[in-house]
């Protein structure tokens, strides 16, 4: 049995982006330190970014429009990017995609100056990538019911404090949140709150890190 260091521990404010490089085996965990809280989330391939998470083939594979306990994220490729091994929620969104200003004013004829979209490009401007890696991504702690008739909403998710989903990285990968800055909807209580990642690392014994 290996041993389980924590390489990574960090609270990320509200409405503000996260990123790192994950090695294969890593183990992200996100928590939602008070509940009611979204988080938007996509990963790639390291060694090759343009190889990035995709929806639709997450979906296709495992038959589910959620995510949730032993779900694997797919990439464009068909590659195994990062496994769900830690779920207290159930189900998490894959169909909504990601908050942005021109999409605010859309929805809610409001003028915004920050969204999960500018955090995205915010945060993968460190890896040399730009919007054009940006594509439809995971919602962590957020509900999306799609009806039998097709009509789908976000509706408010009792969720308690300390609520958590942890990803092992089945590859070296990038993975970047948007802890969201939505206010205009219920998927944060119209309440934005920090959330907590760590990055834990496990290795085989008499082996150096």
């Amino acid at each position: 049995m290996g041993q389980a260091t924590i390489i990574l521990d960090e609270v990320v404010p509200a409405g503000r982006p996260w990123g790192a490089r994950l090695a294969a085996h890593d183990v992200l965990t996100i928590i939602d330190l008070e509940g009611q809280q979204a988080v938007d989330f996509l990963c790639y391939d390291a060694a090759n970014p343009q190889d990035r998470y995709c929806a639709t083939n997450t979906v296709k594979v495992q038959g589910n429009i959620f995510v949730g306990l032993g779900s694997v994220l797919y990439s464009d490729s068909g590659a195994r990017l990062m496994t769900v091994v830690e779920d207290t929620v159930g189900r998490h969104d894959t169909v909504y995609g990601c908050c942005s200003n021109p999409n605010n004013f859309l929805r809610y004829g409001v003028r915004t100056t920050e969204s999960c979209y500018s955090n995205f490009e915010t945060i993968l401007q460190r890896f040399g990538l730009g919007p054009s890696a940006i594509v439809p991504n995971v919602n962590w702690f957020m509900s999306v019911p799609v009806l039998e008739d097709g009509s789908a909403g976000v509706t408010t998710a009792a969720l308690n404090p300390g609520s958590h989903v942890a990803l092992r990285a089945e590859r070296d990968v990038l993975a970047v949140l948007s802890n969201c800055p939505q206010m205009h909807n219920p998927c944060n209580g119209y309440n934005p709150t920090a959330i907590r990642v760590t990055v834990t690392r496990h290795r085989a014994k008499g082996k150096e890190e």
